[in-house]
């Protein structure tokens, strides 16, 4: 079979394009595929809502590319597919689309744009499920936990106790979430703590998101020998796409909940994962029934910050059983049923 080549659009931010990345490895799982990402930038000039209307009224896909995200299309580097996420990929996804006929993927809540305008519409919400060329599915990621080489088997299910290697996984201040100094302060007496009891060490891993001065007080007590902390990985010196890390690593997984991406790429590496949020926090209606989803599933459990210790962190473990399957293979088995010309 010849090589699918998938275009990728990306708007730059990894919680984006590691969906429209994970849709492209599912796809690689049945058949070959080349991958070529472009990173765009939507015009502010030109509003969302006023390329849609042009694509809606017939204007070509060529000069809607150009007006909104500035892009000259070449002809000889037609792409058999195009899949981008995040609202500011969503014009350029539909024009180009438009503009070389070959079919598209949106990963994402659409705007201005009717479901007509892509193949398939890729969403984590369960409303969504009835609406034209949607498929409802865990967020996707292009991590094969197949290729974790796992020093240890993962815990989960009843009497598994505490973990010796855990992976704790910190965002920040996002939309509804804010985290209180104290807050940090509690999340990092949690891990020492919970060494002292356990003899539980930890391989934390910051994010863009990360204030400062808690990636700063980590790094202090990464410094301590035989500490609570194995490894510190300090996004502002090791960047992006550091999770495999941990997750080939570790037993368990806690994160913070302010990134439902960081919670469904734990699930999907076949780790139990327990979510922590502030006192201050909210969830718009969508990732609340997201959070319920994998809650139901068994893959994970919620605990607010200010209830976390040692004893219910252990106990809460054994609550959750980890996701079986590969979640690659889930996609694409999905896809192949919704899109089957590009496995033929």
């Amino acid at each position: 079979m010849d090589a699918l080549h998938i275009l990728i659009l990306s708007d730059g931010r990894p919680g984006h394009y590691h969906l429209a990345e994970g849709v492209a490895a599912a796809i690689a799982r049945r058949r070959p595929t080349t991958v070529t990402k472009v990173e765009i930038a939507r015009r502010r000039m030109m509003p969302t809502r006023v390329a849609a209307a042009m694509l809606r009224r017939g204007v070509s896909g060529t000069m809607v590319a150009r007006l909104a995200a500035g892009l000259t299309l070449d002809p000889q580097a037609k792409p058999d597919l195009i899949i981008s996420a995040g609202g500011d990929t969503l014009i350029a996804n539909a024009a180009i689309a438009k503009a070389f006929a070959v079919p598209n993927i949106f990963c994402g809540t659409l705007r201005h744009l009717p479901p007509a305008s892509f193949s398939l519409v890729v969403s984590s919400y369960a409303r969504h499920a009835t609406l034209p060329r949607h498929l409802v599915t865990l967020k996707p990621n292009g991590m094969d936990p197949d290729t974790l080489a796992r020093d240890r088997p993962s815990l989960g299910g009843q009497g598994s106790g505490a973990p010796q290697l855990a992976g704790l996984l910190i965002g920040g201040n996002s939309g509804l979430f804010s985290y209180a100094d104290d807050e940090w302060r509690q999340l990092i007496e949690f891990i020492t703590a919970c060494h002292a009891e356990h003899g539980t060490r930890w391989i934390v891993s910051t994010s863009r998101r990360s204030p400062d001065h808690v990636a700063d007080a980590l790094g202090q007590i990464a410094t301590l020998k035989e500490g609570p902390i194995a490894e510190l990985i300090d996004f502002r010196k090791a960047g992006p796409g550091t999770l495999p890390r941990v997750f080939s690593r570790v037993e368990a997984i806690l994160v913070t909940e302010d990134s439902s991406t960081m919670v469904s790429e734990a699930v999907c590496a076949r780790l139990p994962v327990i979510g922590v949020s502030p006192a201050k926090h909210a969830f718009k209606d969508e990732e609340r029934e997201y959070r319920a989803f994998m809650q139901e599933k068994g893959w994970c459990r919620f605990v607010p910050l200010a209830d976390l210790t040692p004893t219910r962190f252990a106990a809460t473990l054994g609550d959750v059983t980890p996701l079986a399957e590969n979640h690659l293979d889930r996609l694409a088995d999905e896809l192949s049923r919704r899109l089957p010309a590009l496995f033929a």
